[in-house]
């Protein structure tokens, strides 16, 4: 957090602290997540993930850059644009981490969204269309978040647990190496936006909305 935050931008941070103090405790009850966890993840399981994960990743630098389409406030929507050009390729490392552990290509590009992905999918659709969708900095927080605390572990138990080499694990390791300098942009994009109770309390919602989807994402491996 910024040393020069206003106290708007304090209680934000607070709020999205505890969304995700309980998005993380609830991802541990995961079935996926829960056998990764205690060393019981299985191959299939992390092709499903990868398989699954790809048919929304692949619309992310979309819903961004609708999103910075629909924001009035020049710096704002830069800072929106550079993170959608960011973003806009990963689905191909999830494609060839796929690969690597074994699944076909054409599948895993032939594949549709889970309940869960369609239902986030849909979300930053839908919200990243009103004018001006500051609250999406919230879904940023929860979306890049996971990445700078929890993909680079996740990435080398996946490893470790599987047998599996770099070339299988690189979009979470990207991510862990990564989203520490996307969070930087988030905390500026923050101190722009939060200017008012309205607006912080945009930002957390969303955050809590797409924690719950995210996690239904999830929740969704063991059901497709």
């Amino acid at each position: 957090m910024s040393t020069t935050a206003t106290p708007r931008v304090e209680a934000t941070h607070r709020g999205l602290a505890r969304v995700w103090i309980d998005f993380e405790s609830g991802l541990a009850q995961v079935p996926v997540i829960a056998r990764l966890q205690s060393g019981r993840l299985r191959l299939e399981d992390y092709r499903s993930l990868l398989f699954n994960l790809r048919q929304q990743v692949v619309h992310g630098g979309r819903w961004i850059s609708r999103a910075a389409s629909n924001l009035d406030h020049e710096e704002l929507r830069s800072l929106f644009i550079r993170h959608a050009a960011a973003e806009h390729r990963d689905y191909r490392l999830l494609e060839d981490n796929y690969v690597a552990a074994g699944g076909d290509r054409a599948a895993i590009r032939a594949g549709v969204k889970n309940i869960g992905s369609e239902a986030l999918s849909a979300y930053m659709y839908h919200a990243a269309s009103q004018p001006n969708p500051t609250g999406l900095l919230g879904a940023m927080f929860i979306i890049e978040g996971l990445g700078n605390r929890l993909a680079g572990p996740w990435a080398q138990s996946i490893a470790s647990q599987l047998g599996l080499g770099a070339d299988a694990v690189s979009f979470l390791s990207y991510h862990g190496e990564n989203d520490a300098d996307h969070l930087a942009m988030f905390d500026h994009a923050l101190e722009l936006a939060v200017i008012d109770e309205a607006s912080s309390v945009s930002v957390v919602r969303h955050a809590r909305v797409v924690a719950r989807l995210y996690r239904l994402q999830l929740e969704e491996l063991d059901n497709v």
